[in-house]
């Protein structure tokens, strides 16, 4: 257990939409200290607005972020997941623990285990299972891997909804992707619906049927906050999808929906 009078030093490693929440939420808690680092700091173009954005808690380098930290949290893109943790190793010890809370596959989240294994570290997994922005810390977190019960134990008192699942790495994040083929599949059916029933004229007539033989759903409210994620997020949800896809066929099953779903939020994103 941590001392009462020494602050819980986290470091979040990728400075996106997670990571400027939680560290936004988590510095406002005297006994909390928070660093964050991301490789866009050092883009000229976008690099200044995103260092004013995380202020003081914004660290030179992966080294400099995890330097001290007792939790070593990696909210970056599907697709950097590995590589986070290859960058991060070499600066962990033997009393910090690695938490990848990524949206990848079990067989990704294996990669990123081996890559921290190379270090004294410790590794678990997170699996965020709703969209942040309204619950902020409070979402609530599947989590998973030896250590799991300590960390969640770390965070509760935070303010953050920390539930282990299994001692063993993968579980938790098989569970969020199998809840992501719904979610992302039906947003990029909602913005094809918002499209073509807006092109047709028909949305209020399609929206009443879908109603009357789905009456549990809130279809308006679905298609109508749907596609401004997909918009907002659809890059990031993109390669989210693409590792349900390798899951998919990891499994011995056909990942072309997982794909078709994944252009669908890439080319809306980008139009």
């Amino acid at each position: 257990m941590r001392s009462e009078t020494m602050p819980l030093r986290i470091a979040f490693i990728g400075f996106g939409e997670v990571g400027q929440l939680f560290c936004e939420q988590l510095s406002q808690r005297p006994d909390v200290a928070v660093a964050a680092y991301d490789t866009l700091f050092d883009d000229a173009a976008r690099g200044p607005a995103l260092r004013d954005r995380a202020g003081a808690f914004a660290a030179a380098s992966v080294a400099e972020a995890c330097r001290g930290a007792r939790l070593v949290i990696s909210a970056v893109t599907a697709d950097q997941a590995v590589a986070a943790a290859r960058a991060a190793a070499p600066a962990l010890t033997a009393n910090q623990t690695y938490i990848d809370l990524n949206s990848v596959s079990p067989a990704t989240k294996a990669e990123v285990a081996a890559a921290i294994a190379g270090s004294d570290a410790g590794f678990i997994e997170f699996a965020v299972m709703a969209p942040v922005a309204g619950p902020g810390l409070a979402v609530p977190i599947l989590a998973g891997g030896e250590d799991a019960e300590t960390v969640a134990d770390f965070l509760r008192p935070l303010g953050m909804d920390v539930t282990p699942v299994s001692v063993q790495i993968g579980v938790a994040s098989a569970t969020k992707l199998c809840r992501s083929i719904v979610i992302k599949g039906m947003e990029a059916l909602m913005v094809d619906l918002s499209l073509v029933t807006a092109a047709n004229g028909v949305l209020p007539a399609v929206l009443a049927s879908l109603q009357a033989s789905y009456p549990g759903m809130d279809w308006e409210a679905l298609v109508a906050t749907m596609p401004g994620r997909v918009r907002r997020h659809g890059v990031r949800r993109a390669a989210e999808m693409r590792e349900v896809g390798r899951m998919l066929e990891e499994a011995g099953l056909s990942g072309d929906l997982a794909e078709a779903i994944a252009r669908r939020h890439e080319r809306f994103a980008g139009s």
